[in-house]
């Protein structure tokens, strides 16, 4: 069994000041197996942590689309921001990549509609049930709900973007080693995860100010 961690952020986003090197040493430190970095509109950082330590790092990234934004693992090219989410899931299908959607019920960072979440329940492979960064439960809540009256998997993750909170929220799951054999294994994951709270928040806003 691995532990990972599916969504964290380096200073490829724009509100993380994280350098790939501090996150690979602090996911091995915290006993991490695997960690998928999912900078916003970016993979750059992903690479160069992978370069760093190729077994622990999956290089994902999480595609701000037309709408809503997506969480997508084993990323080989860029998916542009702003592109059509039908047509970005199309192109994450091409590489291969294994795809969920990010903190799908968080009204404050989603414009996905109720409408679109049934299609996309359709189109991905997970809906992500524990985001550490949700402000209200309920919005877990609900994203647990949506998956289960699918009968897709949940994925959980410390959305992190500052060192202090990687591991926050991490699965327990079978061996893997792309996108499909990541899909598999999602289906027998354990969800562990605590809120990071909203202080997190502040280092946020500072690292996009001042970053």
């Amino acid at each position: 069994m691995l532990t990972i961690e599916t969504h964290c952020h380096t200073h490829a986003s724009k509100d993380s000041r994280v350098k790939p090197a501090d996150l690979v040493v602090a996911c091995r430190r915290r006993g991490l197996d695997r960690v998928i970095i999912t900078d916003h509109n970016s993979i750059s950082g992903a690479l160069e942590a992978q370069q760093l330590d190729p077994e622990l790092v999956i290089v994902g990234e999480e595609v701000l689309t037309d709408k809503g934004e997506l969480l997508a693992a084993y990323v080989t090219e860029l998916v542009p921001k702003h592109t059509p989410y039908r047509q970005a899931i199309a192109q994450l299908r091409q590489q291969g990549a294994f795809i969920s959607v990010s903190h799908p019920c968080d009204p404050r960072r989603g414009l996905w509609s109720a409408e679109d979440l049934e299609e996309l329940a359709e189109l991905v492979d997970a809906f992500e049930t524990f985001n550490a960064r949700n402000l209200r439960p309920a919005y877990n809540q609900a994203a647990a709900q949506l998956a289960a009256r699918h009968g897709l998997p949940g994925t959980a993750g410390s959305d992190a973007h500052t060192l202090l909170e990687v591991g926050r929220a991490t699965m327990r799951l079978p061996h893997f080693h792309d996108g499909d054999s990541l899909r598999r294994a999602v289906a027998q994951a354990e969800l562990h995860g605590s809120p990071s709270g909203p202080l997190v928040r502040l280092a946020s806003r500072w690292a996009a100010w001042f970053g």
